[in-house]
Parts: C-alpha cells; sequence; structure tokens
C-alpha cells in the first residue's frame, strides 16, 4: 500500500464516477448522465471533440475560446462497455463502471484513461472523480510518451515525469517551475493533443512518478470540467488545430523585428537619450528605446500614467526628439495603483479595485509590513479590477494621452499577483481570475494601442494565458545572468511555442544577479538576435560598448545580419498568424519523425529555412544534432551531411546556424533601423539552399518554385545566389 500511498492522499474526498447513461442524442451532440450530472460531447471543429460537464449554474467566460463551435455531426453507437461517438474521422468512446474514455483518430487508438493498478488489481487512480471545488482525471501515457506544451517553462522541453502547476508566478530567475505564461493545453508526438478550457489552475502529473510514471493525472480547480480531444497527423497540425481554438496572433509590425535596447533602468531622460545618441553614433542597429519600470514616474506612487516632471519636464519633446533619432518608446507599466496615490482612494469608491469578501479593496503586498516602504517601486498597491467595463474602459483611455505624445507600446508588465480571497466586479473569485487577468490586462492596452497609438498596435507582455497569444508580443521574464539563464530561456521561448505563442523574446545579457561577463553576453546576443524578437535588458548596463571593443564589433555584425533576415521574419510571422506555427521551433516541432533531434533542447528551427545552435557553456564548445539531408553552414561556408552529432570549438564571432537543404532565406538590407527600409517589403536578396523544393516557398514573398527548381515572381533588382 506504501507504493500508491501519494495517490491515495490526492484523491482524498473526491467522489469516483461510475455508472454512465445515455440520456439524449441528436445528429450534433451526445448527452449522458453521470453522478456528476449531464456530459456532453460534441464535434466542435474538424479533429476536434468537446467533452464537458455542463454546469448547473454558469460562471463568467473571460473569452479563452475563439473559434465558435461548428456543431459537426455527430454518430453514436453503443459497444459492450458503453458508447462510442464519432465525428469525421475522430472518436470518443464514453465507458461504464466507472467512466472512463478512449480517444481515436481513424482506429488508432490515442489516448485512454488510466490502466495503472495495485496488486490488488484495482485501479491506482479514478479515471474521473469529483469533489465540489476540482476534478481529478487520469489517463494512460505510452511506454516513453513523451508530453510537451504545458506553457512557459524552464526545465526539459519533455514534460514527463515532471509536476506542472498551470498557475501564473513572478517566475524570478526562471530556475524553477514557476513561469509567467502557462497554458493548460498538452500534446505529444503520437497526435493527440489535450486542452482544458478554465481559467482555474491545473495541475498536471505526467508520468509523475510519485503520482503514476506511467499516467498523465490532471486536477483541475473549477467547478466545471471542459476538455478538448484534439487529434492530427502531426504536431504542427495539433498546434493549428488548437490555434484555432484559442486564437492566433495578430501580425506584429515591421519595426518590432529591429532591436530593442533597455536596462533597469535609464534614470532621467538624458541618460535614455545619451544611449539613443551613442547607438546611432557607433552605427549599432537599433529602433526601440524602453523606459523601464522606475525609470519614467514617480516610484511611489505609480501607476498612474504621469511621467515624473523632475526627470521628464518635457516629455513632448523628449519623445519626438527618439523619433527624429529612428526610434520608438516604450513605457513600463502595471495593472497596480499604490496606496500612497490619491487616485487609490477614488478608484476603490468608484469599484475599480478588486475587493475583498468584505467589500474593502484589496490591498496587495509584495513584503509584509513594516518592510513593505523600503521599496519604493513596490509600495502597497489595489489592482484594477479589468471585469468591471467602466474600469477597463478607463484603464484603455488612460493611454491615450501617451500615444498622442507619439509613445509607439507599453510594456505591460506584472499581472500575476490576483489571489484567491478576491472577489471581482463580475461576481467571479481570485481563484477563477488569477490565471486569466492578464488575459484580459493585455487585451485591454492592445486595444488602446489599436485606437489611439500613431503605430500598429502591439503590447510587450511578461504574463499569459491560454488565448494570450492573440496579443503579441511576449518576452520571457527576469533570467538569471548566468550560463543556465542563457539555456532556460532557450527552452522557455521553445515551450512557449509549443503552447501556442508563436512570438518571443529574452533578456539579453540576463536580467537579475550580477551583470554577464563579455562572453557570456555576445552569446546571449546571438541567441537573443536569433529569434522572433530581440531586446537588450537587464539590472544594469546592457549596452554592447560596455563589453569592451570585441563584443561591442561581433554584436554590431549580428544585429546588421538581423536586420538583413527582417523580410525572413515576417514571412514567419504571417505563416504564425495563419497557422499557429511558432517562429522559434523545437526539434520535435519540427522533426516530429526524427526521436534523435527531440532530445536536443537547446537547438531550434528559427522559420522553416534555418538551424540554430546557440553556444550555452564558456569556452567556445558547441555541441548540436543535425537531421537527415544536407545543411548548409552559413558561417563556415560548407555543406554539412546530416544525421548526425557534433562537436565542435566556436570563436566567439559565432555560432552553428545551418540552412536547410531545399529551402529559402529572403533577405534585405543592412540598416541602421527600420525607418531606413522601403515600405511593406524590402528584399534584395534570395539564398536558395541547394535545389528548392515545392512547397517551401514563404507566405508574403510573391515567389514560385518551378518543377525544375527554379525561381519565378522576383523583383528584377533581387539577386538569387544559390549555394549547391
Amino acid at each position: 500500500m506504501i507504493l500508491h500511498h501519494e495517490g491515495i492522499i490526492l484523491q482524498k474526498g473526491y467522489e469516483a464516477l461510475e455508472a454512465v447513461s445515455l440520456k439524449e442524442q441528436t445528429s450534433t451532440r451526445a448527452l449522458f448522465r453521470t453522478l456528476a450530472g449531464d456530459l456532453e460531447v460534441t464535434g466542435h471543429a474538424r479533429g476536434i471533440l468537446r467533452m464537458r460537464f455542463l454546469p448547473v449554474q454558469q460562471q463568467p467566460d473571460y473569452g479563452i475560446l475563439q473559434a465558435q463551435t461548428e456543431d459537426l455531426p455527430l454518430s453514436v453507437t453503443g459497444t459492450a462497455e458503453g458508447w462510442r461517438v464519432r465525428s469525421g474521422d475522430v472518436a470518443l468512446e464514453i465507458l461504464s463502471g466507472p467512466l472512463r474514455v478512449r480517444f481515436y483518430h481513424g482506429d488508432r487508438l490515442l489516448l485512454q484513461s488510466s490502466t495503472d493498478r495495485t496488486i490488488e488489481g484495482h485501479l491506482r487512480f479514478s479515471p474521473f472523480a469529483r469533489r465540489q471545488d476540482s476534478w481529478l482525471v487520469a489517463l494512460a501515457l505510452g511506454v516513453e510518451e513523451p508530453v510537451y506544451g504545458l506553457g512557459e517553462k524552464w526545465a526539459a522541453l519533455n514534460r514527463r515525469g515532471q509536476l506542472i502547476h498551470s498557475w501564473n508566478e513572478d517566475a524570478t530567475t526562471v530556475n524553477s517551475e514557476l513561469s509567467y505564461k502557462n497554458t493548460p493545453f498538452a500534446w505529444s508526438p503520437n497526435g493527440w493533443g489535450l486542452f482544458v478550457h478554465t481559467p482555474s489552475k491545473v495541475t498536471h502529473g505526467v508520468g509523475y512518478p510519485q503520482w503514476s510514471h506511467r499516467s498523465y493525472i490532471l486536477q483541475v480547480f473549477d467547478a466545471e470540467l471542459d476538455l478538448f480531444w484534439i487529434a492530427a497527423h502531426s504536431p504542427a497540425e495539433i498546434i493549428e488545430r488548437y490555434t484555432h481554438l484559442t486564437g492566433r496572433a495578430a501580425l506584429p509590425p515591421r519595426w518590432s523585428y529591429g532591436m530593442w535596447m533597455s536596462r533597469a533602468y535609464y534614470k532621467t531622460a538624458e541618460e535614455a537619450l545619451t544611449v539613443a545618441e551613442t547607438l546611432r553614433r557607433r552605427q549599432i542597429p537599433s529602433d526601440v528605446i524602453l523606459l523601464d519600470g522606475r525609470a519614467w514616474h514617480r516610484m511611489e506612487t505609480r501607476f498612474d500614467f504621469t511621467w515624473d516632471p523632475e526627470r521628464y519636464p518635457d516629455p513632448a519633446a523628449f519623445v519626438q526628439k527618439l523619433r527624429s533619432m529612428g526610434f520608438r518608446l516604450n513605457l513600463w507599466e502595471y495593472s497596480y495603483i499604490s496606496t500612497r496615490n490619491p487616485l487609490f482612494n477614488e478608484q476603490a469608491e468608484k469599484g475599480y479595485l478588486l475587493k475583498l469578501p468584505t467589500g474593502e479593496p484589496y490591498v496587495h503586498r509584495w513584503f509584509p509590513w513594516p518592510y513593505d516602504k523600503s521599496w519604493p517601486h513596490l509600495m502597497p498597491s489595489g489592482i484594477i479590477d479589468f471585469t468591471n467595463p467602466e474600469a477597463y474602459n478607463w484603464f484603455r483611455d488612460q493611454h491615450k494621452a501617451l500615444f498622442d505624445l507619439g509613445v509607439s507600446v507599453m510594456k505591460t508588465d506584472y499581472g500575476e499577483a490576483v489571489p484567491e480571497e478576491v472577489v471581482a466586479y463580475n461576481g467571479d473569485s481570485g481563484r477563477r481570475l488569477h490565471n486569466v487577468y492578464p488575459h484580459l490586462y493585455n487585451r485591454c492596452v492592445y486595444e488602446a494601442a489599436g485606437l489611439y497609438s500613431q503605430d500598429e498596435p502591439l503590447v510587450w507582455g511578461r504574463a499569459s494565458w491560454a488565448g494570450g497569444q492573440r496579443y503579441p508580443v511576449q518576452w520571457g521574464g527576469d533570467p538569471q545572468a548566468d550560463w543556465d539563464g542563457l539555456a532556460a530561456s532557450i527552452r522557455g521561448g521553445q515551450a512557449w511555442g509549443m503552447s501556442g505563442g508563436p512570438f518571443y523574446a529574452h533578456d539579453i545579457g540576463g536580467f537579475a544577479i550580477g551583470n554577464p561577463d563579455p562572453e557570456l553576453y555576445v552569446r546571449w546576443a546571438q541567441a537573443g538576435i536569433m529569434a522572433s524578437h530581440t531586446r537588450f535588458h537587464g539590472q544594469g548596463e546592457r549596452e554592447p560598448w560596455v563589453y569592451g571593443e570585441q563584443a561591442e564589433r561581433v554584436v554590431r555584425e549580428w544585429l546588421q545580419w538581423r536586420y538583413r533576415l527582417i523580410p525572413y521574419l515576417q514571412a514567419c510571422a504571417l505563416e504564425a498568424h495563419r497557422t499557429g506555427m511558432p517562429v522559434m521551433r523545437s526539434m520535435v516541432l519540427a522533426f516530429p519523425e526524427d526521436r534523435i533531434a527531440w532530445t536536443f533542447e537547446n537547438q531550434y528551427m528559427l522559420g522553416g529555412s534555418l538551424l540554430v545552435a546557440p553556444v550555452v557553456e564558456p569556452g567556445g564548445k558547441a555541441r548540436f544534432y543535425l537531421p537527415a539531408g544536407r545543411w548548409f553552414d552559413l558561417c563556415r561556408q560548407c555543406w554539412i551531411e546530416g544525421p548526425g552529432y557534433f562537436e565542435r570549438q566556436e570563436p566567439l564571432e559565432q555560432i552553428p546556424v545551418f540552412g536547410r537543404e531545399g529551402s529559402l532565406l529572403p533577405l534585405g538590407p543592412a540598416v541602421q533601423h527600420t525607418g531606413e527600409l522601403k515600405a511593406d517589403l524590402d528584399l534584395n536578396q534570395v539564398w536558395v539552399f541547394g535545389t528548392p523544393r515545392q512547397g517551401m516557398a514563404l507566405p508574403g514573398l510573391d515567389i514560385e518554385i518551378a518543377a525544375d527548381g527554379s525561381l519565378t515572381g522576383l523583383p528584377p533588382h533581387v539577386k538569387v545566389r544559390h549555394y549547391s
């Protein structure tokens, strides 16, 4: 009995669901009776079945789902153990005694309820169990079956063996399971995906050996249980179907692919302008200057959308000066208001802040009293209640004055602090609001940018939940400034991509616990430049000249390469917008047929054409794997045959980057900022790796590949370079 002791503890207070019977069926749904109420199965979309225990009382809906149900035709047939509900080529068997499920794609069994049994022959976990506040679901995993997704996490991309909490937290140095961007969506390269539609916390024991190494056990802390079963032929198709449900990312503007420069923090307007002027004088390509938290407002009374008049006496002149140099301005914000600000009392009186059950405004404290007063930038604060339409509109419209000045984008920091005990305007608890709060926050600011900004709408967000990918871009929070912090950031970006978020940046140089040495700084820059978005940031100086002449020279050259890549990044972004496929693609996502490739989690594909293997340890040792086929080494200008594992010493100037045989790489000019580019698409070269394959043409480019591999549709001025 000791062997399943933790399982017994986990199931304490839960009632197992046993008998099930068919109550009603129509051409588009099947309804079953269970101890937990009515269970509905519908064909939500092609390849997707929805299994939902119908709620007795409706709870607030936060718009996590983007796609409406298509109500596809269903057939229901009886079996020896229960019923088989089929929609197209997917089927869900609902079995009785206990309630169990089997999920099929055609005749292939993809997923079923847990088969883990005790020595007495009993199921170790009830397949479905319920108590008043939550549910347990236990599913079987195949032998060595990997599982991916579940949001931005920092450890191994394969979640097998991990205990994962879908609960947004300030991850502070990204060294634990805590993360800012969580998504209760898991998938396997064996062809299934599972999405728990809830704003609430979900705990995932993914082959977690303390529970069951052979089972995937979910604990869903919501009164409702709403599951989407996804079947597909490839991981890319799973991502496509999941993002069909929860929405695809909007297209980021072209200027966002340029370099963003920041530190925590520029203390005055003069300091920020000096950095901008130095970037231009030293010819370091760059597009955005960020004023971070503490930089542009009074810390003790933040956040109320006002500038610190002592440090920024003329904000309009400051913003226009940056604009005149070709820089856009990114301003920091959060959705909290200090109790030291008179606005706190006004907001509380209007009901714009989250409340305690007693009706008093909730006050969030980062530190216990009296130590909270020792941190002027983290004063006790109220939290804006975005479920109140008037508060939502007020917060949105406060951005107008900033955008009117010429501010281009807001950094939507924090958003993870909603406690379980608060009550929202819509009647919901903090328990349900906590995870989805960043979704409402980012949506509000994105709407503000769409209404008022002089530029295309965008946010620079830290926290997110399922569906949050609709409001790009996200960055990876506050990594520790060391080699492990770099590697964790690379994995975090891939993990977010496998969870529906196609755009990602990490803090080049690391954020916390000291400053990097020049070698780490350069290696982090090379990795960060080869991502969908690129920002230098940290607690200290992150400008290239700080790290010596060699570091500055190498980073400048890589940034010049970055700006040449913009047409390619635009094409990758359009693919993400259309299909959900991330720009930064893990090896399992890019090469699902190559199990060896899956184990290399610190390398990735940047789009479909480039394989990137950042150097993640001191001394220049590079370790990487190339899948089958030929790969063109961009730095060494030679072909390498895969499959194979390689180790080599890399000089500081380069990291392994390879062009995939049969693919195209569109390039633009090397410029100092995107304002120097021609309108729309500034393309001047196309590199062709080997013989281009039909189907490898990139979206958004008027390039066609003929049967013989030749390219047509290119403007006369665009040069084609063949690497054969």
